[in-house]
């Protein structure tokens, strides 16, 4: 892989500028192990791989199951995940695939009835801090730890 930037060698300040938004997420309501699986699975979907390093290692830290893990990508097709989960999962896909259409109504309202407004907020701000971080490692070619 070729060697490119490191941002945050080159511009410090943008580090400190997404770690403010981390640094939200951390205080908020949002469950730390749910924050995972939503960074896992948006990092699933842009191909990731230094994220999905990251994040599943994290997420095993906090608990989470291997067998969770290993099926996150289909979901909708197991009973491992609360109904709560499926529709942060669910947002988290919409949101991460903005590209090709809207969030539909019946996904975001799905989500705004499992969510308090809290939850909802803080999963939205997951979303978007994620799939920035996923820009960031792919564009710069962020080696795994």
């Amino acid at each position: 892989m070729q060697n490119r930037i490191n941002i945050y060698k080159t511009d410090p300040k943008s580090l400190e500028a997404m770690m403010g938004l981390e640094n939200y997420l951390r205080q908020s309501c949002l469950d730390k192990k749910l924050y995972e699986l939503i960074k896992t699975r948006a990092s699933q979907i842009n191909g990731c791989a230094y994220c999905l390093n990251m994040h599943t290692r994290d997420a095993l830290q906090l608990g989470e199951t291997q067998q969770r893990l290993f099926v996150l990508s289909a979901w909708r097709e197991t009973d491992l995940f609360t109904k709560k989960e499926k529709a942060v999962l669910e947002l988290t896909e919409a949101m991460t695939l903005i590209s090709q259409g809207p969030v539909p109504d019946e996904i975001y309202n799905n989500a705004a009835k499992n969510l308090s407004p809290e939850e909802l907020a803080a999963v939205m701000m997951a979303v978007v801090v994620i799939n920035g971080w996923n820009r960031i490692a792919i564009t710069s070619n962020t080696p795994l730890d």
